[in-house]
């Protein structure tokens, strides 16, 4: 039988592009420190909003990260 045991790490980007931008930027910086990631899961999106304009000013991105432990 085959065994595995993963850590999984939550993590919060954040951008002033889009969505997609904050959970690369998440992703990126965790592939500074952490190796063998094996699969991203979007848990959350969130936005600032300039009540002035009613823009949006930051997009939040909210993610868990899997990787292996290593033995």
């Amino acid at each position: 039988m085959s065994e595995s045991i993963a850590t999984v790490v939550e993590l919060v980007g954040s951008s002033d592009k889009g969505w997609d931008d904050a959970i690369e930027v998440a992703l990126q910086e965790a592939t500074k420190t952490i190796r063998g990631i094996t699969g991203v899961e979007v848990v959350s999106k969130t936005a600032t909003v300039d009540p002035n304009n009613n823009s949006i000013t930051k997009y939040n991105a909210t993610i868990k990260l899997a990787f292996g432990v290593e033995r």
